[in-house]
């Protein structure tokens, strides 16, 4: 096994030889590994974890009220895994779920008064998480990073061996 070779020993910048190949690939790892972590930070007080904000954004953007299943599609995720996700928000009382009257095997989600006020709350996180992730970048450079990643993310969407 090839022995890895770090640049700093704290993780940012880390460098491993067996990575050789893949050092975007090996730094986006990294990137979204810390993003998340800061994420987690902003989020903890609001009594969200990461990703949950993502699904009350759907929410928030869709209307009063979502068929779950339209959730899991917009979402990109398992539906299980969104299943569990917002078991543990209705648990926290930020969405309730109840079933479709119109079809009695539909789940329909809906913010709750909580997960109502926590929208600017949010907002703000995410503007937190926006300028600590892009600090010492100027605009254009910020518009460059949006471009080349969402040319990575409709890469990888395109990909046979990672499409959602």
């Amino acid at each position: 096994m090839t022995e890895a070779t770090e640049t700093d020993t704290a993780g940012a910048g880390a460098r491993y030889a067996v990575a050789g190949g893949g050092p975007v690939s090996h730094a986006l790892c990294r990137v979204a590994r810390l993003h998340r972590t800061a994420a987690a930070a902003l989020l903890r007080d609001l009594g969200l974890y990461p990703g949950q904000e993502l699904v009350m954004m759907h929410l928030w953007e869709s209307g009063p009220v979502i068929r779950q299943s339209d959730l899991v599609r917009m979402l990109g995720l398992d539906p299980s895994t969104v299943t569990k996700m917002l078991k543990r928000m209705e648990q926290a009382g930020h969405v309730r779920r109840l079933p479709d009257p119109a079809d009695g095997r539909a789940v329909l989600v809906e913010p709750s008064e909580s997960g109502a006020r926590i929208l600017a709350e949010v907002d703000r996180a995410w503007n937190t998480l926006e300028e600590e992730s892009l600090a010492g970048l100027d605009e254009t450079q910020r518009r460059q990073l949006l471009t080349l990643l969402t040319q990575v993310e409709t890469n990888l969407s395109a990909s046979p061996t990672h499409a959602p």
